[in-house]
């Protein structure tokens, strides 16, 4: 173990055995399908915070669903989170027929679905053990990775307008009171290359101006998403830059979208594989929002000073 892990284990404490259940399913008769999702939490503890994990849309089959990132969800789990994941409907894993409405990234069901969790918080409490009266609901974060972090961009404040009807749309979440976002994208416009402007049509007129939710914006410096951007890396910071404070980001080294393997282990699809990158991702995202939940919690100032300065840094960090 590393003098920067061992540092940053310090500012966290000592991880916890975990409980994962799933499906857990919310009859969802107004959805395509059932909403499923996967609870991952402390063996022990009360009054635990909640954080939602929306996937991203990478080219497995089921890393984008509730069985994905699971380096994430556990080490969340084990450091006091009870951890939220959806399968959102436009994972491969359900197969729905191309012409299901929202197809093919369902990007405004994705921002519902974690409303709908968060409305029914009851039926999840009774359907997992040992997990009725544990939640603290006053404090709740969100997280996402890739697509994503575009639908946790929109809980905490983001806009849109509809590209079919042309409105205005607010998917704000009051409840979330901090989020990360994870190599989430930028913006669109003149943003975006040419083949991508009808598929990410939804990006086209989205307006971070309004996220005005406390957020942590985590983007690889060698996330080139040439595919949807001609921008760069660059690209991927538009949730920090083009939003009002209170932001932070944080610019991971060497860091591709894949952030060293975030959505699961020994993931093919992975480019940038490193264990200690996604050591990096779990501790500073958990030190993160534990600062922005506890006012006063040291976790972020010491593992973000253990992490990101001196000739060891595996990033950077800026704030406003």
């Amino acid at each position: 173990m590393s003098e920067l892990t061992q540092s940053s284990d310090a500012a966290l404490g000592a991880p916890a055995p975990v409980l994962s259940v799933s499906p857990v399913v919310l009859p969802t008769p107004e959805r395509a399908v059932d909403l499923e999702l996967r609870v991952s939490a402390p063996v022990h503890g009360t009054n635990l915070p909640i954080l939602l994990l929306s996937h991203g849309q990478g080219y497995s089959n089921h890393l984008s669903s509730l069985n994905g990132y699971a380096p994430l969800a556990h080490f969340w789990a084990a450091h006091g989170f009870v951890v939220l994941q959806p399968t959102h409907l436009s994972s491969r894993s359900l197969n729905l027929p191309p012409d299901t409405p929202g197809a093919p990234l369902h990007w405004r069901s994705r921002a519902e679905d974690m409303t709908r969790v968060l409305d029914r918080l009851d039926e999840i409490e009774a359907a997992v053990p040992h997990l009725a009266g544990r939640l603290d609901r006053e404090r709740v974060a969100v997280a996402g990775h890739s697509m994503g972090g575009h639908t946790a961009s929109l809980l905490l404040g983001a806009r849109y307008v509809d590209p079919g009807d042309g409105g205005e749309v607010s998917l704000a979440e009051p409840r979330i009171r901090a989020g990360v976002l994870l190599a989430a994208p930028g913006r669109g416009g003149d943003a975006l290359v040419e083949s991508a402007a009808e598929f990410v049509a939804f990006l086209t007129h989205t307006d971070y101006a309004t996220m005005t939710t406390p957020a942590l914006v985590v983007i690889g410096d060698r996330d080139d998403s040439s595919h949807l951007t001609h921008l760069g890396p660059a690209w991927h910071a538009d949730p920090y830059a083009l939003a009002p404070a209170p932001k932070t980001l944080l610019t991971l080294y060497g860091g591709e979208h894949g952030l060293g393997g975030v959505s699961g282990y020994d993931v093919a699809e992975t480019t940038d594989e490193s264990p200690e990158r996604v050591s990096a991702v779990q501790r500073l995202t958990c030190a993160y929002l534990r600062s922005q939940l506890y006012p006063g919690d040291p976790a972020w100032q010491r593992v973000s000073r253990s992490l990101t300065t001196g000739p060891n840094a595996l990033g950077q960090v800026e704030s406003k």
